[in-house]
């Protein structure tokens, strides 16, 4: 199995570009947030199995094998995701399905503005892993933003260097 340095190192290696790591910081936490909204219907057993909790909990328990620290983290944020899309699905069917494919639709949007900037594809496109990798990388990032987690980006940095402009796409 990959360690933890070994996914963000592989993802980061498609993100460099500070303006694309920034367009992750709202458009995957809109996408995580879609998907657990979309897959909130149909719910079982009194309302608190659905798809979303079933793929929660998978995606859980990769982040947890993963390190302790950041799986915990993103336990949590993945039971508030849930926990908006059991609210957002027990709205009318309008509001439920046009709310999460809206912010679907805007955090995929705001994904490919970043990566115009990088001049690179999304990870997801060379590995499928990349989709799971994406939303630990952000809580990642944002730990190295706020000073935190310094030895991890030191190990990532040493493979795949630091964050710089795109010089191709500098004056965008």
């Amino acid at each position: 199995m990959k360690s933890l340095v070994d996914h963000l190192s592989q993802y980061a290696a498609y993100h460099r570009d500070p303006r694309n790591i920034a367009s992750h910081f709202i458009g995957i936490p809109l996408i995580v947030v879609a998907v657990a909204v979309l897959l909130s219907r149909p719910q079982w057993v009194d309302g608190w199995v659905s798809p979303a909790v079933l793929l929660a909990l998978f995606s859980a328990w990769f982040y947890l094998r993963l390190e302790l620290r950041l799986g915990g983290l993103m336990t949590v944020l993945l039971g508030l995701s849930v926990w908006l899309g059991h609210v957002l699905a027990q709205q009318g069917t309008m509001l439920w399905l046009s709310s999460g494919v809206a912010m679907f639709v805007i955090g995929w949007a705001i994904q490919f503005v970043g990566h115009h900037y990088e001049g690179r594809k999304p990870a997801f496109v060379d590995d499928v892993t990349g989709l799971i990798v994406g939303p630990l990388f952000v809580v990642a990032e944002l730990a190295f933003l706020l000073g935190m987690r310094h030895d991890l980006k030191e190990q990532i940095e040493a493979r795949v260097g630091g964050v710089r402009v795109n010089p191709k796409n500098a004056a965008a």
